[in-house]
């Protein structure tokens, strides 16, 4: 994290962006530039080589073009020109014709910025002197990117770069990177044989082996156990339902571009995969008659969800005095999952999009006391918020916990929303102690988002080095010769008879090989046999660590059972 204001280094990265372009002009004239923003943690820049091809190699040359460029570029000078003179200027350029057109009208000037011998069409928005402050620079990769981002147009080369204001915080950022590659979920998933991914399935769509499957079981568990304390009952709805569901609802109309149509061989009806739960659920609220007795009403799905958002979403009904109490035991109870992992975390309250009132339903009144409502909850409960304006479901407003993983990156993980509008198109009603009619309030709590995002957050935040009660294999026996075979597949026995997820290496490997493999399968504990052990009727046990400690079975069991149950 950079010690600058965000605004000023916005401005020295979209400096670099000029540099990188200057540079690359002055190395391949016959390149065409088009545009080069700064980004989170960097900039780029995307170039028409034509029939030059580019690659990772030329990064080097043209980093070192820029580096001697530099020294020369005093200041970033402004100059006005008629849309004419600029369209002159940049004539054998179609990108730069094309956004000149774009941002012109009849009698406007545009602006073009100087930087020793190089000019661009620019808008501005750079350092003042260049010279002293642009020298922490690095180009990082190579993309493929469609001009203006439609893939009807012509694919041009992006070359991505990031700046910093010391070198330190750029070697900092890119070992950030390198570390973020070694902890690649997909790298690591395959490599630890937890899932693969197949062309003829799709992309996104993981195959999860027998150890994933498991790792998977336990998240799971995990939420259900915590839950199940709350007083949340399961319950299990089909994978696909009519649009006319989601025409209740309202996600026909708002969110249909992101739901899978299902079309029937034998059938006019509209069907959907379903991309959340609720809708079925109000279905399940509406099934018997409800009285003020029967609320909160809780109800949890972990089924698959066909969405890139919350599988696993639980939701509870309450009457309106008893929202208050529901939402802060799911925060309570989002702390507690978040302490075992590791977490640092915040919020963000998302809430409506004053410019684009028509995205969601229900009365604005509502809508204002919810927001009010969600912000007295965070400050209730001493939770960190950051506003989120426009990232509020259709529906209502969102407390969305932002958690920081061990590489300091932030990943959406669970949510909290108060809903007035599900249950007035449902016309969901429950009998109040007076015996009139009145409606409930819908509470929408994904706790740990997705079972796949949540293993792939879990997966990079641990670098595949699972704990040892969310670890697949927890033990893995390393026995020196064939003559601790015996032995060691009785620990086996009773290992695996107490709970504990166990293999046994019998292979010819030397102690050394097997060591080597039992690192990179980042096995919470190796348990190395050998005669002593044998003769002693000990395990030697070695943590990830290499800590050593040699005990008793009964040591190891009572030792490992406090570790598994603490979740430490």
């Amino acid at each position: 994290m950079s010690d600058l204001p965000q605004d000023h280094l916005n401005q020295l990265r979209h400096s670099a962006a000029h540099l990188l372009a200057a540079a690359v002009m002055e190395l391949y004239p016959n390149a065409k530039r088009t545009i080069g923003p700064a980004i989170d943690n960097g900039f780029y820049y995307d170039f028409d080589f034509g029939d030059i091809k580019i690659t990772d190699a030329d990064l080097l040359k043209i980093e070192k073009k820029m580096r001697q460029l530099i020294p020369t570029w005093k200041s970033f000078e402004r100059h006005e020109h008629s849309v004419e003179e600029v369209k002159s200027e940049f004539s054998d350029n179609e990108y730069k014709l094309e956004l000149i057109n774009e941002f012109s009208s009849e009698g406007q000037t545009l602006t073009v910025y100087q930087s020793g011998d190089f000019r661009d069409l620019c808008r501005g928005g750079h350092v003042e002197e260049p010279n002293k402050v642009l020298k922490i620079f690095k180009l990082t990769k190579l993309a493929g990117a469609y001009w203006r981002g439609d893939e009807k147009n012509k694919m041009l080369t992006r070359i991505y770069g990031t700046a910093f204001a010391t070198q330190e915080e750029l070697d900092h950022y890119l070992w950030l990177q390198e570390e973020a590659k070694k902890r690649d979920h997909r790298k690591l998933g395959r490599e630890l044989d937890l899932f693969s991914f197949s062309e003829y399935v799709g992309s996104g769509m993981p195959l999860y082996s027998p150890k994933g499957a498991l790792v998977r079981r336990l998240l799971n568990g995990y939420v259900e156990e915590l839950q199940s304390r709350q007083g949340y009952l399961q319950v299990h709805t089909p994978q696909i339902a009519k649009a006319e569901l989601f025409k209740r609802s309202g996600h026909y109309d708002k969110y249909k571009e992101d739901m899978f149509r299902v079309v029937s061989n034998y059938s006019d009806e509209e069907f959907f995969l379903k991309p959340m739960n609720c809708p079925q659920h109000t279905q399940i609220y509406t099934s018997q008659p409800r009285s003020y007795r029967d609320l909160p009403f809780r109800i949890t799905d972990f089924a698959m969800l066909y969405r890139d958002e919350k599988p696993g979403e639980l939701n509870g009904l309450a009457r309106e005095d008893q929202v208050d109490a529901e939402v802060d035991m799911a925060l309570a109870m989002t702390k507690e999952i978040m302490d075992t992992f590791g977490f640092k975390y915040r919020y963000r309250l998302s809430t409506r999009d004053p410019e684009h009132p028509e995205k969601y339903l229900g009365d604005p009144k509502v809508w204002d006391k919810l927001e009010k409502w969600a912000v007295t909850i965070m400050e209730r409960n001493n939770i960190p918020y950051y506003d989120g304006p426009g990232e509020a479901a259709f529906y209502g407003p969102k407390m969305d916990l932002m958690a920081t993983d061990a590489l300091g990156r932030e990943w959406q993980l669970s949510t909290v929303q108060i809903d007035m509008v599900q249950p007035e198109r449902f016309e969901l009603e429950y009998t109040a102690e007076d015996g009139t009619r009145k409606r409930p309030v819908m509470i929408h709590r994904a706790i740990l988002g997705s079972s796949e995002r949540a293993l792939m957050v879990l997966l990079e935040h641990y670098a595949g080095a699972f704990p040892l009660w969310l670890a697949p294999v927890q033990l893995l026996l390393l026995p020196i010769s064939k003559g601790e075979l015996e032995y060691s597949r009785a620990l086996v026995r009773n290992l695996t008879t107490a709970g504990f997820r166990v293999e046994l290496d019998e292979s010819n490997a030397t102690l050394g090989k097997k060591l080597v493999k039992a690192r990179e399968l980042k096995v919470p504990y190796t348990v190395v046999i050998g005669k002593n052990e044998v003769k002693n009727q000990t395990l030697t046990l070695k943590n990830r660590a290499g800590d050593q400690l040699t005990l008793n079975l009964e040591e190891v069991l009572a030792k490992l059972t406090q570790e598994n149950n603490s979740k430490a």
